[in-house]
């Protein structure tokens, strides 16, 4: 099942599309954002990197000898077409569903405006008053301020086919560095290969 890399790519898409809706569902609350940012920086790349690992080893074990490119892709193609159409779907999803998109865009504001709020204090406490440093903060800050204020009034949708691409651009640079890893740690070395070993 797992020599098959695009049925491990089923697989990827399966469990990502599987944890989405069990967030949507079950974690639709004030920290929905959040989560959903934590579940792309680290559930979908260990997905990734599993689905990866289990296409090489599985395909290692039943041919034995391996050669660079041949990892490089039993890693790189189960990646790539589980991550497309994860995208695609939750992409999809988020599009023809308002409230979550409504929801997700609200709290990304938020999370802005909060992020903004805690770094403005916290940097007050350290900096003197009535200094060049405190005028660039306070000068920092009335800009993040108008960038909220500008985001509000033009309602703007963070959510996008460019908001999308730019994520699976992203995930397409990890699944390059992760298959490099693999074909090289995979591969079979010159002198380990069958017809060098007598």
């Amino acid at each position: 099942m797992f020599r098959n890399v695009y049925i491990v790519g089923l697989m990827i898409f399966a469990v990502i599309i599987t944890a989405f809706f069990i967030t949507n569902i079950f974690f639709r609350d004030m920290e929905y954002y959040r989560t959903s940012i934590k579940m792309n920086a680290f559930f979908i790349p260990i997905v990734m990197g599993i689905g990866a690992f289990l296409s090489v080893t599985s395909y290692s074990r039943w041919k034995k000898v391996l050669t660079f490119r041949e990892a490089y892709g039993r890693a790189f193609i189960p990646m790539f077409v589980g991550g497309l159409l994860s995208m695609a779907v939750i992409f999809a999803y988020i599009s023809f569903d308002k409230d979550t998109k409504d929801l997700l865009n609200y709290q990304y504001i938020e999370s802005y405006r909060q992020t903004l709020e805690e770094e403005y204090s916290n940097a007050k406490q350290v900096i003197k008053p009535e200094t060049e440093e405190m005028e660039e903060l306070e000068r920092k800050y009335a800009e993040g301020k108008m960038r909220i204020a500008e985001k509000v009034t033009k309602n703007e949708d963070m959510f996008t086919a460019k908001y999308f691409m730019y994520v699976f651009a992203g995930y397409n640079a990890y699944f390059l560095l992760l298959s490099l890893f693999f074909g090289s740690f995979f591969r079979t070395r010159l002198s380990e290969r069958p017809e060098n070993l007598s």
